[in-house]
């Protein structure tokens, strides 16, 4: 997803507050509010794909799959919170907090032309602060490939790359998704060539 247009600075308690009223959803960046922009069908369908291979994956075990409509907490500062296309929660914490997720095991983004330099970008750099946090994949959709990023015992991040084709990797929870189950019902011509992004105001 990306920022469709900048609202208000506010402190973290009135944005949890005034987003539980609105009907779109907005991330919240430093103080600063963000209204999200509508996603492509492709991009929901990919995202989608995720979650059932989580949800199925992970039945029977305190991990919980949740897609775009749950917020995650960036930082223990609650300074940024932002609603990632996939999020992957085993914490016992987080099972009591119905509107907030803070101890995410794994985060999923699918990135679209107008979204990409801001997902790997500033957002990257907030979901790397969260200290549960062991993996975040990136699947890029024109390219049909995914990025995934493990933290290692040292707190370093590692790219794993998994070119077109192959199959991706998720060793947070033990899952791998071929690359048929990851791209299912998106149109092969029209991944690779794709169309121009709109760019977001």
């Amino acid at each position: 997803m990306g920022y469709a247009e900048r609202q208000v600075v506010m402190t973290a308690e009135e944005f949890l507050d005034w987003e539980a009223g609105q009907t779109e959803r907005h991330d919240f960046v430093e103080g600063e509010v963000f209204a999200m922009a509508g996603a492509e069908d492709r991009h929901v369908t990919v995202s989608l794909n995720i979650a059932i291979a989580l949800r199925q994956h992970l039945s029977g075990t305190p991990c919980r799959t949740f897609m775009a409509d749950m917020k995650v907490a960036a930082a223990a500062n609650n300074h940024s919170f932002f609603y990632p296309d996939v999020v992957v929660t085993c914490s016992a914490a987080d099972r009591q907090s119905p509107l907030v997720k803070r101890e995410p095991t794994l985060i999923a983004e699918v990135l679209s032309r107008s979204t990409a330099a801001y997902d790997l970008g500033s957002k990257f750099a907030h979901y790397r602060q969260i200290p549960t946090l062991r993996e975040i994949a990136f699947i890029d959709l024109d390219a049909r490939r995914a990025d995934v990023y493990r933290r290692g015992a040292d707190g370093l991040w590692v790219l794993h790359p998994f070119d077109a084709g192959m199959d991706m990797q998720l060793a947070s929870i033990d899952l791998t998704i071929t690359a048929a189950a990851l791209f299912a019902d998106v149109d092969e011509a029209f991944l690779e060539s794709g169309t121009p992004g709109q760019p977001l105001a």
